[in-house]
This record gives structure tokens, sequence and C-alpha cells, in this order.
């Protein structure tokens, strides 16, 4: 294996990575946020290096009910070897600026991968001992029903949606992780194959369609007679009224007139919408981009909450039902400026 001399370029991005590394122990490293109609400030369960923080006598206090275990630092040995384990990596990152072995920095950023693996199994087994080792006398008991929050991403849990994601601290790591990846990928022959292949094209092909792929919020369909409106509480019955939000979180809310859907963005404004979805009026229960849609308003349209509005996935479809409900045409932007 090459062990030649790193250049002057990777021994900056070290020390920055060194310095990611250590400050990262002053920072939380994970975040479980969780919502709920009754905490609509939502609670935040924040993971350091070496303790638990956030709201954590209120989500024990809340997990005694449905008989999950009580959240305790010392209960977890995690805590007392990861500030000595991050601080090992930085200090490791900080000695290759002066070593300048390429074989070192190769070994350092192996041994980072495999730790980031490692650590996030034990997380999931953290979360799943958590979610499924309950009380069978605790005070609910859902049967079938598990409580273990997702690794990451977006997860409902009763009436409790969670949000799992790396705080300040979890994403300095992974920083640290992506700067190694373009050192080993400078001082090797990686390079040179990138070079050769002329690939630039293509990572930067990749690189679009994996943001495209992590913004885009896939449409839920309404469960008729099933689903309740989210903010007028009433069964959502007919899906050519319905709508739908999806948060940035990836949380949905569902509603049964199209006017409840911007009635409640009105009153949750700080609720991140992400997209937003109104059935086809001309077709039962299909959802359709509210950006893209055609609006009717007025006339004889009988929504379930007399909002009024209906909306089509083309314009000669809007056409052909203004004069049947002697309604008249409106704009998206029109609708959620009311």
């Amino acid at each position: 294996m090459n062990t030649s001399k790193i250049a002057v370029f990777s021994k900056v991005l070290l020390l920055i990575v060194s310095a990611l590394l250590l400050y990262s122990l002053l920072f939380p490293m994970w975040r479980i946020e969780l919502t709920a109609p009754q905490y609509p400030e939502g609670l935040v369960l924040q993971l350091h290096a070496n303790k638990i923080g956030g709201d954590v006598d209120i989500i024990n206090g809340l997990n005694h009910y449905i008989g999950m275990k009580t959240l305790h630092t010392e209960d977890f040995m995690e805590f007392k070897f990861l500030p000595c384990i991050l601080g090992f990596f930085g200090l490791f990152a900080l000695a290759m600026v002066f070593v300048a072995k390429r074989k070192g920095v190769i070994i350092l950023f192996t041994s980072f991968v495999l730790f980031g693996v490692l650590a996030g199994v034990d997380f999931y087994r953290w979360n799943y001992e958590y979610g499924h080792n309950l009380n069978p006398n605790a005070a609910i008991v859902v049967p079938g029903m598990a409580y273990q929050p997702p690794l990451i991403g977006y997860k409902q849990l009763l009436n409790f949606g969670a949000y799992s994601i790396p705080d300040i601290g979890g994403w300095m790591m992974i920083t640290a992780g992506v700067l190694l990846f373009v050192i080993i990928v400078k001082e090797t022959r990686f390079s040179r194959i990138f070079r050769k292949q002329n690939i630039q094209p293509t990572l930067f092909l990749l690189l679009s369609f994996f943001i495209f792929s992590c913004s885009n919020k896939e449409v839920v369909p309404l469960k008729l007679n099933v689903d309740n409106c989210d903010f007028c509480k009433m069964s959502i019955a007919e899906g050519k009224y319905g709508a739908e939000v999806i948060t940035k979180k990836g949380r949905v809310y569902k509603f049964d007139d199209i006017m409840c859907m911007v009635n409640y963005c009105k009153e949750n404004a700080d609720t991140k919408i992400e997209v937003y979805y109104v059935n086809d009026f001309a077709q039962e229960n299909n959802l359709i981009p509210a950006e893209t849609a055609f609006f009717l308003s007025g006339g004889a349209i009988q929504s379930p909450m007399h909002g009024g509005v209906v909306a089509f996935s083309s314009e000669k479809g809007s056409k052909e039902f203004e004069s049947k409900l002697n309604a008249k045409p409106i704009t998206w932007n029109a609708i959620i400026s009311r």
C-alpha cells in the first residue's frame, strides 16, 4: 500500500476534521422530536456524547403509561465510552496532519466508517428494546403495538409523531466523514480513476437524483370512512372533496375539505409544509398536486365543511363543471391567501 506523504490541501482538511470531531463533543449528537395535539410545541429527546438531554422527565412520564422503561443516562454504558472514542478520532486526525501518511488516513477513514456502522446498529438495538419490551401491566396496553422510534426519519406512534435526525454534533461528525472521504479520493488512485473515466457528469446526475428523491414526498391515499380530518375531526367520507399536506419532516395531515386544509395551515403557521395535495373532483379519491390543479369556487359546490372549493387535474375538466356548478375559477394562490 502506498504510504507516501499527503498534500497540503489534505492536511488542511484533516485539521478541519479534527476540529469537527473534538467540538462535536460540546453539542447533542442526535435528536428525536415528538409531536402530538396535546403538545403543540413538541417534545425533544437529545442524545449527547455523554448524557441524555431535552424533555427527558416529561417523556419518561408519558412512557410510564404505555409500559416503556424510563430513560436514565447511567443506564447506558455507551455514554462512558463515546467521548473517549470521538476524542481518539479527533486526535488521530490531528496526528495525521504531522505524520502525513496516506496509509494512516486510510486507516482513520476505515475505522471511522466502521464506528459509524456499529453506532447505528447499537442505536437501532436501543430503540428496539425500549419500543418492544413493554410492561404488560401498564395503564395503556394496545395489543400488537410497539413504540420503536425510527432510526432516521418520521414514524407515527399512536397519536405521537416521532422524527429522528442528527443534531448539531451529529452533522459535524457526518461532515468530518465526508471530508475524510474527499481526502481518500484525492490522495489515492480513485482520483485518477475519476479523471480517466470522466464520471463527474454521472456523479452530478446521481447527486441530483438523490436530492430529488429526498425532497420528493409521495402522496398517501385517503382512507374513506376511516381517516378523520386533522382540522375539523370529522370522518373523511367523500374523496372528491378531500385534501392532504405532507410536511418537510414527512408527516401527513389529511382533510375532508380543501378549506379545512387551508385553515389548518393558517392556524399552524410554524408547520413547514413540503407539498399540498387536493382531490380531482372529477374522480373519486384521486389526489393531485395543488400547485398544478385548476380550481372552482362558490355556486352549487357542497363540500363537507362548506368550504365551497373543488379542484381538477385539467383545465378542460374544470371548464366542464364550471357551468354545471355555477362556480367561478379561482387560483391556488387566491385560495391559500383567503
